[in-house]
């Protein structure tokens, strides 16, 4: 999946040196990188293992 043009975002609770990841809504799915490392590896969770992931408890 080409992410060139996907919006990337990061907790409004981080700080702008802070360490965290972003994400980026895309069709379908949901994409998860590494703020440090936006070059990295990306994981691709469906839309559902998203909302499970946000819904779980101990987030």
């Amino acid at each position: 999946m080409d992410l060139g043009h996907a919006r990337w975002r990061k907790s409004t609770r981080s700080g702008a040196d802070s360490e965290c990841v972003e994400v980026a809504f895309v069709p379908g799915e949901t994409a998860v990188r590494d703020s440090k490392n936006p070059c990295g590896g990306t994981l691709l969770l469906p839309e559902s293992a998203w909302r499970s992931l946000l819904s779980s408890p101990g987030r």
